[in-house]
């Protein structure tokens, strides 16, 4: 995911986890003078006098360690006590990172009865009777985007390419390169090129161009070339097991790969090493296409950051390539690899490709399994492809599609898609006030002219205006629960950002959420999914600006498929940062600006990813801007 502004806020006005053991320690600390102590003093014993009286007034059987009388039920508030003395204060210091009021009377209440009502509820951690929780256990409740209303997909599959010439092989490596793989496959398809030299060519520009980079976590050399051979060898005997046969691709670090190094890109996990393939790198390499490098990712799927330090734009080598698939989009858009497989939870797919100036798809949720992927958050966690062109997104979601068992997010769901059905009317439904402003560029009216002129149908939409910020709390509480143990443990101080937007600040803020406000949070993202139906009813997909902050965070949480890809290029005087500003370090500015490309969002309907990628490949012609490729590389 990438952060944005406002998890800022969350990250500097909340009061530190440390307030609620130091308000313990001096209860006395936000009260004045003896009276008020008196005052307080006499609300306790009140308050304790009356639980008393109230205990007396009840039958023996029903005290708290008595023998129950035959046939009397469970009550709450009877078990044993457990964890540590609370008083009115805690709780005072507590109603700030709520943002509720409790009365004195409601405090001294709660505080007296804690230790009995609520804090059995944290046994699972704190014990006695500890319950590990291994890192494959989901959680009981599960997101479905296909809500009340909402269609669920084509009615049939059907895949249809493009089937021109890719023309003659190029006379140099670095061209074949930076062939998409619709030519790549066509001249192993027939051929003009053996999956062994395109492994070697992309090999070679890895370890080239990675030091400017710092893109590639495992170079995977011995194992991609015999892959490579096997393509060849498979294919001199009249196999062919289609498209990606031979196409050496690279996958972001959190992806498992038998026998091979996957570190999440965070210091604690460098040596991790398993046993199994993840089912996206199992279903790559059932076709046929070769591993040829793991790549990086912002620490535990945050932004650009990770242990070798920060993975940088190839068009623009003073910033990050945003993350956090940063070493998927900055290995793509360099030609260091015939495609890439990317993840995404708010933006992760979606800001490096549009920095990077390549194609990215964001498949919807359910889709694709996660199934040896790293999880940060269960309900929003998606894997997709980043590749050099459109068809090119189409062809790897193909191969990586279908439900796993192991899996349960997943379903059973169809692909309907042709690369050469037309798109006229089509209706693309936009946001006109959003077009009009900041982060819209001419880039993205520009497309939307475009779209009049391939006749498809602009139609205005509109939103309610929530607050669709609130939304990340589930992904805050997510997360943290996906990470508590390398919070708890403390190896969280081990990652390379430890500012207040990075992760080991957010996992420990979340732990004093609410859990009413996170269930309210899960209402309110089925209210904005029926939104998303209602617009869905009047258009067949949306055009929206890359960066639109509301836009990136409801697809994501309602699960819709989203196309970024390369239309245009604009100026930019000062790099761009997946981080909040910082004072201390600015950015690198620039004069005169620097040319960088820029990129649109298009969106379907759940799992319409072919009408969404039809749409793209009729923009993609018509802006004509996909070939060209980053200086130096």
């Amino acid at each position: 995911m990438t952060a944005k502004q406002n998890y800022t806020s969350l990250a500097t006005s909340a009061t530190p986890p440390t307030a609620l053991s130091d308000a313990t320690s001096h209860p006395g600390s936000h009260l004045k003078g003896d009276l008020v102590n008196t005052r307080r003093q006499f609300l306790i014993t009140a308050q304790l006098g009356l639980l008393s009286t109230i205990a007396a007034c009840r039958d023996d059987s029903q005290a708290p360690g008595s023998t129950p009388t035959p046939g009397a039920p469970p009550t709450f508030g009877t078990t044993p006590e457990a964890g540590p003395e609370v008083s009115s204060n805690t709780f005072v210091e507590a109603e700030k990172l709520a943002q509720v009021k409790m009365t004195a009377a409601e405090r001294t209440q709660a505080a007296a009865s804690w230790r009995r009502t609520m804090a059995a509820m944290l046994e699972r951690r704190t014990g006695p009777r500890k319950v590990a929780l291994a890192p494959a256990i989901s959680p009981a409740t599960r997101w479905n985007p296909a809500v009340a209303g909402a269609t669920t997909g084509p009615a049939r599959d059907r895949f249809v390419r493009t089937v021109v010439d890719p023309g003659p092989l190029p006379a140099t490596d670095d061209a074949i390169a930076f062939a998409p793989v619709t030519r790549l496959s066509r001249w192993i398809e027939t051929r003009k090129l053996t999956s062994e030299r395109l492994t070697g060519i992309y090999l070679e520009r890895l370890a080239r161009f990675d030091p400017k980079l710092r893109c590639v976590i495992t170079l995977t050399r011995d194992a991609a070339l015999a892959q490579a051979r096997t393509a060849d060898a498979e294919l001199a005997a009249g196999t062919y097991r289609g498209p990606l046969h031979g196409v050496p691709f690279g996958v972001k670090d959190l992806l498992d790969t038998a026998g091979i190094p996957t570190t999440y890109g965070a210091e604690p996990f460098r040596n991790r090493v398993p046993a199994a393939d993840s089912a996206v790198v199992a279903r790559l390499k059932e076709a046929g296409a070769v591993l040829v490098a793991k790549l990086s990712l912002g620490a535990l799927a945050l932004n650009d950051i990770w242990f070798g330090g920060q993975t940088m734009n190839p068009w623009l080598l003073e910033e990050g390539a945003s993350g956090s698939s940063a070493g998927p989009g900055a290995a793509t858009a360099a030609g260091l690899v015939g495609f890439a497989i990317g993840s995404e939870t708010e933006g992760s797919i979606i800001s490096p490709s549009m920095r990077c100036g390549i194609t990215g798809l964001r498949p919807t949720f359910g889709r694709v399994p996660r199934t040896g992927a790293m999880t940060l958050c269960w309900s929003l966690d998606k894997l997709g492809p980043m590749t050099r062109s459109v068809e090119d997104t189409m062809l790897v979601l193909r191969a990586i599609s279908g439900p796993d068992a192991a899996d349960v997010s997943t379903v059973p769901s169809r692909l309907d898609f042709d690369a050469s059905a037309p798109v006229a009317g089509l209706r693309v439904g936009y946001f006109p006030s959003w077009m009009k402003e900041s982060p819209a560029t001419d880039i993205d009216r520009a497309a939307l002219e475009a779209v009049r002129k391939l006749g498809m149908v602009p139609t205005e939409v509109t939103l309610p205006d929530w607050p669709y910020g609130a939304l990340n709390l589930v992904l805050f509480a997510e997360a943290a629960a996906a990470f508590e143990e390398l919070t708890l443990s403390g190896q969280a101080s081990q990652l390379k950002s430890q500012v207040n937007d990075a992760w080991p600040n957010l996992f420990r803020q979340a732990r004093f959420l609410s859990a009413v406000d996170f269930v309210q949070a899960d209402r309110l993202r089925r209210m904005v999914a029926l939104e998303m139906v209602r617009i869905f009813a009047s258009v067949d997909l949306l055009l929206v600006p890359s960066m639109r902050d509301e836009m990136m965070t409801i697809s994501n949480f309602t699960g819709h498929p989203s196309l970024t890809m390369r239309a245009g290029f604009v100026q930019v005087s000062q790099a761009r940062s997946d981080w909040a500003p910082d004072p201390a370090h600015p950015l690198p500015t620039f004069t005169p600006p620097r040319r960088v490309p820029h990129g649109i969002t298009l969106l379907g309907r759940l799992f319409e990813e072919g009408t969404v990628a039809r749409a793209g490949i009729a923009l993609e012609r018509i802006l004509n801007v996909v070939g060209e490729n980053p200086p130096g590389f």
